[in-house]
């Protein structure tokens, strides 16, 4: 709509400017053509969901250019086999990403399905349901309690409405909604003649006129926030990239200083070419996309398992490197179903015991006289309502928090249909923010009951007496300030408080709110999950700082990270409004706020500032949210976690992880699995790379040293998609040590190779290059053999030895057989299977032909089998002397 907004005029002239008539609707000629000029009422959905992207982007890597640089030398050279081979190896890797991140889009497209699909509208007088995709603005639309707005609305009609708008405003209350215009210039939070696109209506009933769809929704705004937001890539992602570039200036440095060497000792060109290529197949380890993405790949279907839905492969990971985790409260920390837990009159205090239905005082259960203070508490809990309980024990229906005292009401014998009956309302004073409160008059015979509830400070403000003991007597300041002690020690409780009152009048058309009498306090509560305590300690054993955001009360902020154990007595929790802006902060400001561990009254802005505030002291930030408001925090962190129950779509759209069950342990079994991963990434990239050196020092010494090149380009290729790979990839399934939950998250900026993995990549690299280089001589100057026999025995000593050095990648504190790795039923299976291609490489002629490998002599089997054992001899005797020296020391 232009000009004035709709929620600031008359809802005649929101009808009179859409050209729509409320009783008849939109004819179906009209709907079209506005479908067809406002377009779908859909949100816009992000690119990487393209299906050509998501391929494109599988090539997209300097290992990928540099192997297709090699190629191109190779098809100028007329080796058709090895383009061939480097086409394919590209090709596998980009097929396994490909299909692997295709799966998660259209996982992640299954859960937009969980949004409201359909909406009931009046079009040409009739009636009907229709995909909510489908409106278009004009429509008139019929709102009952449960539904979700599907597109913003200006209310025409409304019966006791009201909406949870949280999703959108963060208010976690709902808001009263009315027919009556407001100022033009009013918050999204401050329009009552309005309906979201996103919220939901939590009680009665309504028309509204659709004013916007799709994009131009107050959701498409906030939409156009979140792709504004920044999205870095996974630590993983950078360490990957990382690596890549180094070790294309090593193959770069390498072949020129043996192309040189080569040179110089007069080599011919063809050759030095061929050897050139064959360094730099043999310095790029071919296998290392392919193993990653199918231990990532791996890993998300094991944390698919456990209700954690991951969007993007490299988030698996990333979860594993995180270092802080902002979560929200209620959902995730509690189970966001609301129950009353103490009820408080002049009687006393009475706890309400919800698995048996009863009220216990003082340790006893009480079954208090129909007249006393506690049943006048009890039916007016009832009475001032607008929720229903489900018949028969199904779902109730209504605001959580009204459905909660009906709860309670009953279970003291105080039904609300049948005092309805007693009592007909016929007033109701709707909940206003102003005021606080809410009010509903009752014919009682020649009278009339008003029931009254309402935040606590506002009730007893306008308190004139109090029931005790069915007496009325006079309310004074020292009762006010004494019940008032009571709801703050209710508060610190994490109580949400209610008190309720009530009086008799002749008048019903009387000022609701004078004179009222005090009948009780009650305190509701949103109990933690079960096992969220234990999901805590687990992550602070993880070494993981874990900080509660919410926009709840502080008290109750408080008291439910103290609960769970996130925060002790002495943290206090500290509200947004007393937050600077990053920006203004000093630095022993930022240092302060990076200690607190509870902040309450959160609102977006400030959220996106908390992120930042821990991303610029080097952490890696996971944080969780469910609600619009959320998602620009969601893209900002460095793994944005969204509710697959309760969460929104733009929400969802936002995050890269989605927990199907909204539970914080699953957060913390999902921490679990990317250490877990990260570790294995690291073995099985250690190997590769140990590999990759034996194949270089092979190639490059031979050629230096002017002995006949003894591995052709194709058969390193081989050897790195063949023998490597399979060991590596079950590597990629090693299950995780018991301490892995013990040990504190990594550095942030500590590469994927450390100075432990370097040392034993340069220890065993030149090992198995020495076997290799063993059996050389040991061919050419004991057995005598040339040619093709000469470089098919180096060939099978290093593929073999390559195979052996799977046993190498365990902690040297362990012994062989007794070590996880030997344990794996992954890892001997892919020696077989690697064995068993080897055997097949041999023996079929259309595979032997283009490796060059010729049957070999049961001499030249002996020294292949006997060298090939000789790294593992060596590494094995090297770890017994450790074990034994780390033995002595502890004596």
């Amino acid at each position: 709509m232009q000009g004035t907004p709709p929620h600031a005029v008359a809802a005649d002239a929101v009808l009179l400017q859409l050209g729509c008539d409320p009783g008849a609707g939109l004819p179906a000629g009209d709907v079209q053509a506005r479908l067809g000029r406002y377009g779908p009422n859909a949100l816009s959905q992000r690119a990487s969901a393209s299906m050509l992207k998501i391929l494109l982007g599988q090539f997209v890597s300097p290992v990928v250019y540099l192997l297709g640089g090699a190629a191109l030398i190779a098809l100028w050279m007329g080796e058709l086999g090895e383009v061939l081979a480097v086409v394919i190896v590209l090709f596998i890797n980009a097929a396994i990403g490909f299909f692997t991140e295709l799966q998660a889009v259209r996982s992640m497209e299954a859960l937009r399905n969980l949004t409201a699909p359909t909406v009931l509208v009046r079009r040409g007088g009739v009636a009907q349901t229709v995909p909510a995709e489908t409106l278009v603005p004009g429509d008139i639309v019929i709102v009952d309690a449960g539904d979700v707005v599907s597109a913003d609305m200006r209310i025409i009609s409304a019966s006791n409405l009201a909406a949870d708008e949280s999703a959108l405003t963060g208010e976690s209350l709902p808001v009263e909604k009315s027919v009556e215009p407001v100022a033009p210039d009013a918050i999204v939070a401050e329009r009552p003649p309005m309906l979201f696109k996103g919220c939901a209506i939590t009680r009665g009933t309504g028309e509204a006129v659709v004013t916007a769809t799709g994009m131009d929704t107050e959701l498409g705004r906030i939409t156009r926030l979140v792709e504004g937001a920044t999205s870095d890539r996974s630590p993983l992602e950078k360490q990957l990239a990382r690596l890549s570039r180094d070790l294309i200036w090593v193959t770069l440095a390498i072949t020129a200083i043996v192309g040189a060497a080569g040179i110089v000792a007069g080599h011919e060109l063809t050759l030095m070419l061929q050897s050139a290529i064959a360094l730099a197949v043999a310095a790029i380890p071919e296998g290392l996309p392919i193993v990653a993405t199918l231990a990532l790949a791996r890993g998300m279907l094991r944390m698919a398992r456990r209700n954690a839905l991951v969007e993007r492969l490299s988030a698996v990971e990333t979860l594993g490197a995180a270092t802080v985790i902002l979560t929200d409260k209620t959902g995730t920390l509690t189970e966001n179903r609301m129950h009353v837990e103490r009820i408080v009159t002049a009687e006393g205090e009475f706890a309400f015991d919800r698995e048996h239905q009863v009220f216990i005082q003082n340790g006893a259960v009480r079954r208090p006289d129909a007249e006393s203070d506690f049943m006048q508490a009890l039916r007016t809990m009832a009475l001032c309502n607008n929720a229903a309980l489900g018949r028969n024990g199904g779902d109730a229906t209504g605001d959580p928090m009204e459905v909660a005292l009906l709860e309670a009401a009953a279970a003291g014998g105080m039904h609300r249909p049948a005092l309805l009956e007693e009592c007909p309302e016929i007033i109701e004073h709707a909940f206003d923010v102003q005021t606080r409160m809410m009010a509903t008059v009752h014919r009682q015979g020649e009278h009339y009951l008003v029931a009254v509830k309402g935040a606590p400070e506002a009730v007893l403000a306008h308190v004139a007496t109090l029931h005790s003991a069915g007496k009325t007597v006079a309310f004074d300041s020292g009762q006010r300030k004494h019940w008032m002690a009571d709801c703050d020690g209710l508060a610190a409780r994490g109580l949400r408080l209610l008190a309720v009152a009530g009086k008799e009048t002749a008048n019903s058309e009387a000022r609701p709110y004078d004179g009222l009498t005090l009948l009780g306090v009650v305190g509701l509560h949103d109990p933690p999950r079960q096992g969220v305590d234990k999901a805590i300690k687990a992550a602070r054993r993880a070494g993981l700082t874990v900080v509660m955001v919410t926009g709840d009360h502080a008290a109750t902020a408080g008291h439910v990270a103290q609960s769970v154990g996130l925060a002790t007595q002495d943290d206090q929790a500290v509200e947004g409004r007393v937050l600077k802006p990053l920006a203004d902060m000093t630095s022993a400001e930022r240092d302060a706020a990076r200690q607190i561990r509870v902040f309450s009254r959160v609102d977006p802005a400030q959220k996106l500032d908390l992120i930042r505030l821990h991303q610029d002291a080097g952490e890696i930030v996971a944080m969780t949210g469910d609600g619009v408001n959320d998602a620009p925090a969601l893209k900002q962190a460095d793994i944005g976690i969204a509710m697959g129950l309760r969460g929104t779509q733009v929400a969802r759209e936002a995050a890269a992880l989605v927990l199907r069950d909204d539970s914080f342990e699953t957060i913390i079994a999902a921490v679990r699995e990317g250490r877990m991963i990260y570790t294995n990434i690291r073995r099985f990239v250690t190997y590769l790379l140990s590999c990759n050196l034996s194949e270089i020092l092979v190639v490059g010494l031979a050629v230096i040293a002017g002995l006949p090149l003894p591995l052709l380009p194709l058969q390193i290729l081989f050897l790195n998609l063949v023998t490597d790979v399979f060991p590596a990839f079950a590597l990629g399934t090693i299950a995780a040590d018991g301490n892995v939950l013990r040990r504190k998250p990594r550095p942030p900026k500590e590469p994927i190779l450390a100075r432990p993995q370097w040392i034993a990549i340069a220890f065993h690299g030149p090992v198995i290059a020495a076997a290799t280089l063993g059996t050389l001589l040991v061919g050419q100057y004991w057995l005598g053999a040339t040619g093709a026999v000469l470089t098919s025995m180096c060939f099978h000593t290093l593929a073999l030895a390559q195979l052996w050095h799977v046993f190498n990648m365990r902690n040297w504190r362990q012994g062989l057989w007794s070590s996880a790795v030997t344990r794996n039923g992954y890892v001997w299976g892919a020696l077989a299977l690697s064995i068993a291609i080897l055997a097949a490489a041999n023996l079929i002629p259309q595979a032997a032909g283009p490796l060059q490998l010729v049957p070999l002599p049961p001499s030249a089997w002996a020294a292949v089998v006997g060298m090939s054992l000789l790294p593992n001899v060596f590494n094995e005797a090297i770890a017994v002397v450790r074990r034994l020296r780390r033995r002595s020391q502890r004596h």
